[in-house]
């Protein structure tokens, strides 16, 4: 009598204990395929708001993982699983987790500020961290720029974000920086003026902002103009080499001399008089 007792026991056992685990087998598929209509939908809404495509990946993934913790808890919950202690033991594992991958977690951090705030794009041409090139990723760790040399660099968001930023991209023009050194005897204004009329001939140099050609400075070989034309970035290196080339052909043209620098060699005398010697031109 007591064997079948506990032969109906086990039996009822193991039919509530399969009957639940039928039952989690189902909610489990049912709320993943829940979750991933969700998920599909909130994306939609997302991209028919012109979110960022990286901030999407970034909130539907915290979503998604969040989703999931919260159905474990509740399957555990159905089998009576005592929860407030899992979630207890979950909250401690992600204290002890935060303190070893601060690093990454910073870098997160730092991912989903640059999204948000935007101070560059996916395309942009930018200096930061060190690193000068084009963004080719905003990653959830790391992004990824490549250099002017052609070097893909991959470089932390923290420390990206951390760091000064030049966005070359962010305005519709830039400014092209260059040094043209003259003789002493060349007439400034002539220069000047021919340089004007040479630059505005390249292509893509903006004519508003027109080119800058002024004098910047002096030195031992003569007067020194600072050379500034305009240009879009994507075209700075093109304006920038044949500016360099405007300037050459244009001196060669009218015949300018060669700068050359001018100092005066001195002496003291046997009676303390400094004799004057005429300057002398170095080449």
């Amino acid at each position: 009598m007591k064997l079948n007792e506990i032969g109906q026991f086990a039996v009822q056992l193991l039919t509530e204990f399969g009957l639940k685990l039928v039952g989690a087998i189902l909610l489990w598929i049912i709320a993943q395929r829940l979750i991933d209509f969700a998920i599909k939908l909130i994306r939609r809404a997302f991209r028919s708001q012109n979110v960022e495509p990286t901030l999407i990946n970034y909130l539907l993934n915290i979503i998604s993982v969040t989703l999931r913790i919260v159905l474990i808890v509740a399957i555990l919950g159905f089998f009576g699983v005592e929860t407030t202690s899992f979630a207890a033991l979950l909250a401690a594992a992600g204290v002890a987790i935060g303190a070893a991958w601060g690093g990454l977690l910073a870098n997160f951090a730092a991912g989903a500020f640059l999204i948000v705030f935007r101070p560059f794009k996916v395309g942009d041409f930018i200096s930061a961290a060190g690193v000068t090139g084009t963004v080719t990723e905003i990653g959830l760790f790391t992004s990824s720029i490549n250099t002017l040399d052609n070097i893909l660099t991959i470089v932390a968001n923290n420390k990206i974000f951390s760091d000064n930023i030049q966005n070359y991209s962010a305005n519709p023009y830039r400014r092209v920086d260059l040094l043209a050194q003259l003789h002493h005897d060349v007439n400034h204004n002539d220069a000047i003026a021919r340089l004007k009329a040479k630059i505005s001939t390249i292509p893509n140099v903006l004519r508003d902002p027109a080119p800058d050609v002024e004098i910047i400075t002096f030195n031992l070989a003569g007067p020194v103009l600072a050379v500034r034309p305009y240009c879009n970035n994507d075209h700075y290196w093109q304006v920038y080499f044949d500016t360099n080339k405007a300037i050459k052909e244009t001196f060669g043209e009218a015949g300018y001399p060669v700068p050359e620098q001018r100092y005066s060699v001195s002496s003291l005398s046997s009676n303390g008089i400094e004799p004057i010697i005429p300057a002398s031109n170095i080449g």
